[in-house]
């Protein structure tokens, strides 16, 4: 959950691959590290992303599906994946997480079909797989404007066009503009940075909304958005 920092112009020029990696690997393979030293944080995010994907249809209530098949980009230990996507939301999840002693926290766990460790710019779809669910969190700041939209592109490919969604979740900056920050080398970019990327890629919004109750942790954060996109056509 990056801060914001500075932001010159072309802020993701900035970003260097090697600095975001040897932050994260200095992390412990920890819920408390991964969310900064705020865990409690932990319970609030997932249930409101839990909500989210109810609005789309997907969960295991009555009325709503549970995917067969998502991937996570960016997983880290498996947060998510455990606390979200496997917890009646998906059958199998392949995950996307170039941190390997994060990967390994995942390696047999049930319902954990493959393990890519690797960054999101170095990752390419498996050839004929198809994904029911895309679920991206807390890890696009670490790739460049160019490199986050020809993701979104793979990810737009291996989407199966029968309701197939990819959701985003990510920080918003509040200065108007993207930050940067030199802690975790990544960017914070502003809402609009995120629509014109989402763009670019040929998709759009079919729903998006912030994350409720993170004003209630007693911790000052960053407004965290959600955004559900499927391909601009069908």
């Amino acid at each position: 959950m990056a801060t914001n920092d500075t932001a010159p112009e072309n802020v993701d020029s900035l970003i260097n691959r090697d600095d975001g990696r040897k932050y994260w690997e200095s992390v412990d393979a920890t819920v408390d590290a991964m969310l900064g030293g705020l865990p409690h944080v932990s319970r609030v995010e997932i249930r409101g992303s839990r909500n989210f994907l109810a609005k789309l249809g997907i969960g295991s209530k009555p009325g709503q599906r549970v995917v067969a098949s998502a991937l996570e980009g960016g997983a880290g230990i498996g947060r998510v994946t455990e606390g979200l996507l496997l917890d009646g939301i998906a059958q199998n999840v392949d995950v996307i997480e170039p941190i390997a002693k994060f990967t390994a926290e995942l390696q047999g766990r049930p319902g954990v079909r493959s393990i890519f460790t690797m960054g999101l710019e170095d990752w390419r779809p498996s050839h004929g797989v198809q994904y029911d669910l895309i679920w991206v969190q807390w890890c696009a700041g670490h790739l460049t404007d160019e490199q986050l939209v020809q993701f979104l592109e793979r990810c737009k490919s291996t989407l199966n066009p029968d309701g197939g969604v990819i959701v985003f979740k990510e920080n918003n900056s509040t200065a108007g503009e993207d930050m940067f920050d030199h802690v975790d080398s990544c960017v914070t970019r502003h809402d609009n940075s995120f629509r014109r990327c989402f763009g670019a890629a040929g998709l759009r919004i079919i729903q998006t909304e912030l994350q409720k109750g993170l004003q209630n942790t007693g911790v000052a954060l960053l407004p965290v958005r959600m955004y559900a996109l499927r391909p601009t056509q069908p």
